[in-house]
């Protein structure tokens, strides 16, 4: 049985929408960050992290990897979240839409030891409700790679039964940082990164009536713009998890011509979806918490 919402951690989204500060409302293209707990002195290193979880259940080891970012464990480039910008003209008129996504996929760990883990949706989902963010849609992962300063290639492993094990997240999670090294890439610069990983996405294709399962939605892992090696994919059902799948998170507070607005209601409106979806309106962009 996966995860329920009730052994989620409690976290919230920094915006100053809730802080009321009207500073930052006039100033929608400054970096925020999730309100993730600062790491502890004693947290322990992903290298060790690895060693723990390496022979448990998927359910055991998406608590322990819940543990980790609710005590603060996490890298700082899962907690940054750097804005985007989309410029669509819909009825004759031109919309600018700023919305803010992590410069990278979820980890465990420091910046220089951490881990990527990959999750099932709806620990995915626990997790973005509780900070008040969304997962991507197809069209926010295209332009999230369009815009990122850091495109690497995509690193296939050949797939076995082993795919879905920490030892494989491991070994991935080393060749992403081996691209990185050879670049000479910096951290700290808080540039987004794309490429290396296929993302969770929320679709309307999670509520399909023809599904006979919960599913999980990926798309992505991109070659170059507009040729990802994933296209939109629901064959794994929803328990699935392999070393290739990225959870990039996406707050749900963006900025519309300069006024705030939820994401979640763009996604909604018939017409306005367009500057965040290829599919039309998405009534549902989330997947079932059970």
């Amino acid at each position: 049985m996966l995860l329920s919402s009730g052994v989620i951690f409690s976290l919230l989204v920094q915006t100053d929408v809730v802080n009321n500060d009207k500073l930052s409302l006039s100033t929608p293209e400054k970096l925020r960050y999730l309100n993730i707990p600062e790491p502890l002195k004693n947290a322990i290193k992903a290298t060790d992290f690895v060693r723990q979880v390496a022979d448990l259940n998927v359910n055991d080891r998406e608590k322990a990897i819940l543990r980790e970012i609710g005590s603060g464990n996490v890298p700082s480039f899962a907690r940054v979240l750097k804005p985007v910008k989309v410029i669509e003209t819909i009825d004759g008129k031109s919309y600018e839409l700023i919305f803010f996504s992590t410069t990278d996929y979820m980890a465990i760990g420091s910046d220089k030891d951490y881990i990527y883990v990959p999750l099932t949706p709806l620990t995915a989902q626990c997790i973005a409700n509780s900070l008040d963010c969304l997962l991507p849609t197809k069209k926010i992962v295209d332009i999230i790679y369009a815009t990122a300063e850091i495109k690497l290639r995509p690193q296939p492993i050949p797939p076995s039964e082993k795919m879905t094990t920490i030892p494989i997240f491991w070994q991935h999670t080393d060749s992403v940082k081996q691209q990185l090294k050879k670049i000479g890439f910096n951290r700290l610069t808080d540039e987004i990164i794309a490429g290396h990983k296929k993302d969770i996405i929320i679709s309307n294709k999670i509520y399909d009536r023809n599904r006979t399962s919960d599913r999980v939605i990926i798309y992505g892992w991109h070659k170059a713009e507009n040729i990802p090696i994933q296209p939109i994919y629901d064959g794994h059902i929803a328990s699935y998890a392999d070393y290739s799948h990225g959870v990039r998170f996406i707050s749900n507070l963006g900025f519309l011509n300069g006024v705030p607005i939820k994401l979640e209601a763009i996604l909604n409106d018939s017409t306005y979806s367009l500057l965040l979806s290829n599919e039309g309106r998405i009534s549902k962009p989330y997947y079932p918490i059970k």
